[in-house]
């Protein structure tokens, strides 16, 4: 397997889409609400991109559009012009919609839950059971999960004030992640109270 899997910053990204269609309205939307500057060539946008700011250009631009773009994204029918914009992209990170593992950058099904991520990728072998994948994972992260994971951010921060070896860290993380104490505050919802004890356990590190 030949793909490592990374997170792409994409605040002001130059973003170009070959095609309207649904598959480059659904690549447009991610980039979009990604913070990314997004070029479409094609026929029409939706109201919704528009309104998110994406501009619609013509396919006669395509040499100017791959010209401006950080990341060019192939998502047309026109296989004939799908094949130039890839020819003179070389330089370019290229996502393809038609032939995935063609391009240096796969958009991989993905979905949050409050502020985590998680992304699913084959290799390409089947996007149905990645979707079938993605549900499974939605119906066993709970809201407790999520409340952890902001205790520990919480607690990391903290920490970082008092304990500069990070070996050190991880091994209170560890400890408040099993408190017991914090665990039953956490299913009882009082996260104010959770991060009382914490505060109390980082005091008697000082």
């Amino acid at each position: 397997m030949d793909w490592t899997s990374l997170y792409l910053k994409t605040a002001d990204l130059n973003v170009f889409i070959l095609g309207t269609g649904e598959v480059a309205t659904r690549r447009a939307n991610k980039f979009l609400d990604h913070g990314a500057n997004v070029k479409l060539a094609g026929n029409s946008l939706s109201d919704e991109l528009e309104h998110k700011g994406a501009v619609l250009c013509s396919n006669d631009d395509v040499d100017e559009l791959v010209n401006w773009a950080d990341l060019v994204v192939v998502a047309s029918g026109d296989e004939k012009l799908s094949d130039y914009v890839c020819a003179i992209a070389q330089n370019k990170l290229i996502n393809r919609a038609d032939y995935p593992l063609k391009g240096d950058i796969i958009v991989p099904t993905s979905f949050n839950i409050g502020e985590i991520e998680i992304s699913i990728f084959t290799n390409g072998k089947s996007p149905l059971m990645a979707r079938q994948l993605r549900k499974k994972i939605q119906s066993i992260i709970s809201e407790e999960d999520i409340l952890e994971i902001e205790l520990q951010d919480y607690a990391r921060t903290e920490l970082k004030k008092v304990v500069e070896d990070q070996k050190e860290r991880r091994k209170y993380l560890y400890e408040i992640l099993e408190d017991e104490k914090i665990n039953d505050l956490i299913k009882d919802g009082e996260i104010d109270e959770a991060k009382c004890c914490i505060d109390n356990l980082i005091r008697g590190l000082e």
